[in-house]
């Protein structure tokens, strides 16, 4: 399995291949300036197992790279690392498929923190099987989760709870979701009422 990095910027792209680097030593990087090469690119490497993908490429600008992306890869993780604020584009991507947002000025940390949470497997997060009851395939991390969003609080509410990013709070929950097979904080708290994982 390959992490594929798609920016045309080849200083960010090397920073973004360095951290990947940190995080998951000894896997395998492959680097992109755009996305018409893909398919080229993929035939000769390893399966993706996660995308990095810059919104202004050459050949696609928007969220017309992340539509492509979940098109051709709908079970790859796509963590869109940006230039544009958050604020902007956020929920367009995450509207079109993407996983997890982040900003290119969020730092080295930041995104290193975002992108390991979504390359640890579920075994290293201590989550159970497929099939497992509601309550016993979730992590201690996920439970708690349920319970704060129950509460109504925000990203950044968590994140501060939790003394963690809020990069790394919408990893989680993006990992909350696709554990339950849920798409929103919506979603998820009916299916905590409904298999009990709520008291009220």
């Amino acid at each position: 399995m390959a992490i594929y990095v798609i920016d045309d910027h080849p200083l960010m792209r090397e920073a973004i291949v360095m951290v990947l680097r940190r995080v998951r030593p000894g896997s395998e990087v492959v680097e992109l300036s755009q996305l018409s090469d893909l398919d080229r690119v993929v035939a000769k490497n390893s399966p993706p197992e996660l995308f990095c993908l810059d919104l202004k490429l050459p050949d696609t600008v928007g969220i017309s790279g992340v539509k492509l992306l979940k098109g051709q890869y709908p079970h790859v993780p796509l963590a869109v690392i940006s230039a544009t604020p958050a604020a902007d584009v956020e929920e367009w991507c995450t509207e079109a498929g993407a996983d997890v947002y982040v900003e290119k000025s969020a730092g080295a940390s930041e995104i290193a923190s975002a992108l390991r949470a979504m390359l640890q497997t579920d075994t290293e997060l201590g989550e159970a099987e497929e099939g497992a009851a509601p309550d016993t395939k979730l992590s201690k991390r996920q439970k708690q989760l349920i319970v704060m969003l129950d509460e109504g609080l925000s990203n950044r509410e968590i994140a501060e709870r939790l003394g963690i990013s809020e990069h790394t709070v919408k990893v989680h929950l993006w990992r909350l979701f696709r554990r339950l097979g849920v798409k929103s904080r919506t979603q998820t708290l009916h299916f905590a009422r409904m298999h009990g994982l709520l008291s009220s």
